[in-house]
């Protein structure tokens, strides 16, 4: 399905609970982080939450996947936080959903934009930010110098090129340690590839001017203004996300629930981690949203 979001279209998937009974329940509006695609595992925990009784919408931020948007692989903050209020207020509108128990659910940098989200719209029932990118500076330090030296003057090329007109130019989102790329930790390029269906030729890369937004983004500043509760899945050896900025700015949500996952950045999305971990998302959902009320 698609639905309409300034002037373009997101592509998604709506997953229907087995046992819907045509009355208005919750909805999980989920989509993924830095250059992610739907395809990329989130099928995983949709499957999961549709079994708990949950209707899901996932979808792809416009420039990626199967939704619109040129040049493709454009990361645009304010493009993405607007997907995500046109993604919310479509969801309202779905039949037996009811409008007041929307739930948000966002990884890695889409779990920044959660966090963002949730600040803003207190009619959010609930908040699952799952490895949240929290703050830029923190996310910016973590990347080796050199490579952030090599980025960067890619980013600036990039951007003076989109205002002459030209073909983008593109960076890696992901790479082995000591490439030019956005993430090079040694989990980096595994934890991806992990994540994709086998078989799938789906980009990577994203265009290079993004580099020179990620350390201005500091979603992690609002979590004290959201209202709603919200379940944190912070990674104890976060290389992307780093796990002391995350516990910083997520002890200040006033309804926080934070939950400590063993490994790192990528673990939580598969075999026994991704079992632990989606097991205490359902806890925390049933508690605060529970799909048969």
């Amino acid at each position: 399905m698609t639905f309409p979001s300034a002037g373009g279209t997101c592509a998604g998937w709506l997953y229907e609970p087995a046992d819907a009974v045509g009355t208005p329940g919750p909805v999980i509006v989920m989509a993924h982080g830095l250059a992610g695609v739907k395809e990329m595992r989130l099928d995983a925990f949709a499957d999961r939450f549709a079994a708990a009784g949950y209707r899901c919408l996932v979808f792809d931020y416009r420039h990626f996947g199967a939704s619109s948007g040129e040049p493709r692989q454009l990361l645009d903050i304010g493009s993405q936080l607007d997907d995500w209020r046109a993604a919310i207020a479509y969801a309202r509108t779905l039949d037996d959903v009811d409008p007041e128990r929307v739930v948000i659910w966002g990884t890695s940098f889409g779990g920044g934009h959660v966090i963002h989200t949730a600040a803003r719209d207190h009619r959010i029932a609930a908040v699952i930010a799952q490895c949240p990118f929290t703050d830029g500076l923190a996310s910016s330090m973590a990347i080796p110098p050199v490579t952030s030296a090599t980025v960067t003057a890619l980013a600036v090329r990039d951007l003076i090129g989109a205002r002459l007109g030209r073909t983008p130019i593109m960076v890696p989102s992901y790479g082995a340690p000591g490439s030019t790329a956005l993430m090079t930790a040694p989990d980096s390029a595994p934890g991806v590839e992990a994540l994709m269906p086998p078989g799938a030729d789906i980009r990577s890369d994203v265009a290079a001017r993004f580099a020179l937004d990620i350390i201005r983004y500091f979603p992690g500043h609002d979590a004290g203004r959201v209202s709603c509760p919200i379940h944190f899945a912070v990674c104890e050896n976060d290389t992307v996300a780093p796990t002391r900025a995350t516990l910083r700015h997520a002890a200040k949500a006033p309804k926080g629930e934070i939950r400590i996952q063993r490994g790192g950045h990528f673990d939580i999305y598969v075999g026994d981690d991704f079992e632990t971990n989606v097991a205490q998302q359902l806890a925390f959902l049933a508690e605060h949203v529970p799909a048969g009320d």
